[in-house]
């Protein structure tokens, strides 16, 4: 029963982070610090080393069993699969709710992500240090980075599996950072609409084909899918090393550059609202007392949650 207890813990931390995660402008990272798995969190995707992978996989043989089973534990293999189940979760039910959002209240929502995305640039920045050349220029190329996306994101149309498995890990790579959102980065890449229409519609054949109406649905949207979680387990591995490197390295000029996509990432719910406007008919005139509304209200959560966090002993 304890130990049930704790991969259900686990399980909970992980639908909290997940929840995070799948908005833009809430960090997953943050939200592993304050339930207190970060570290472990970190530890254990570092642990991941295609030698100690391949000894799991050898456990297929008998012999080799005893091994992938030390090997699995060295991995920590439970911890990540109890909060990967709770993070996975949280994504699908998130993205589902927030592709209705955007279907029926587009402005408010980016007015909210506007917002969210504002005000966890005000406290990213609190903590960084532009005292060198080369941090102010690692700023200035991290914010030149998501701008010039973000413009070219809202015009981006089609997505094809590559592109999908390319946002997929760096999207899930940031889950490792504080302060910097994975679906932020999916944002800035053009991809955050996309994936949440996916899910959602990828929920509904799921639940279609359990109620014996077909597997159309599923079938249609099984493959990008899977090609975001296949990319989200590489970024794990790959991209998630380097930026650890990157930060072991060099620190500030890494956190500069990283929290600089964050504030060149504002311009994206603008030009994605810009559009819809453009769309409808609607001015920006009109729009902009629920654009400003919904603003205030995502910064004032990312202002609580910074509130309570700061209150958390690491």
């Amino acid at each position: 029963m304890a130990e049930f207890r704790e991969w259900a813990t686990i399980y909970l931390k992980g639908v909290a982070m997940g929840s995070a995660d799948a908005v833009p402008g809430v960090s997953g990272g943050t939200i592993a610090l304050i339930v207190g798995v970060y570290e472990r969190l970190v530890a254990a995707i570092t642990a991941a080393t295609p030698a100690r992978l391949r000894r799991i996989l050898a456990g297929v043989r008998s012999a080799d069993r005893a091994d992938a089973r030390t090997a699995f534990d060295e991995l920590d293999a439970g911890f990540l699969l109890a909060l990967g189940a709770g993070i996975g979760t949280a994504v699908v039910a998130v993205l589902s709710g927030v592709d209705y959002l955007l279907t029926t209240r587009p402005v408010a929502t980016y007015g909210f992500f506007f917002g969210l995305i504002a005000a966890s640039a005000a406290v990213l920045f609190a903590d960084v240090d532009l005292a060198t050349p080369a941090r102010k220029a690692a700023a200035v190329a991290g914010f030149a980075v998501a701008f010039l996306a973000s413009g070219y994101a809202s015009a981006a149309v089609a997505s094809s599996l590559p592109v999908v498995a390319v946002a997929g890990a760096v999207a899930v790579s940031a889950m490792i950072l504080p302060g910097i959102s994975g679906s932020l980065l999916l944002i800035v890449l053009g991809q955050y609409d996309y994936m949440a229409g996916t899910v959602g519609r990828f929920v509904d054949g799921v639940a279609a084909l359990a109620l014996g109406r077909g597997a159309d649905g599923v079938i249609e949207t099984a493959p990008v899918v899977a090609a975001f979680c296949a990319g989200g387990v590489v970024g794990l591995v790959t991209i998630a090393h380097a930026v650890r490197y990157a930060l072991d390295r060099a620190r500030a000029a890494t956190m500069a550059f990283l929290v600089s996509l964050v504030v060149g990432a504002l311009r994206a719910p603008v030009a994605e609202t810009t559009g819809i406007l453009a769309e409808s008919g609607e001015s920006w005139r009109a729009a902009a007392p629920r654009f400003a509304l919904a603003a205030l209200a995502g910064a004032g959560l990312v202002v609580v949650l910074n509130r309570y966090s700061a209150a958390i002993e690491y």
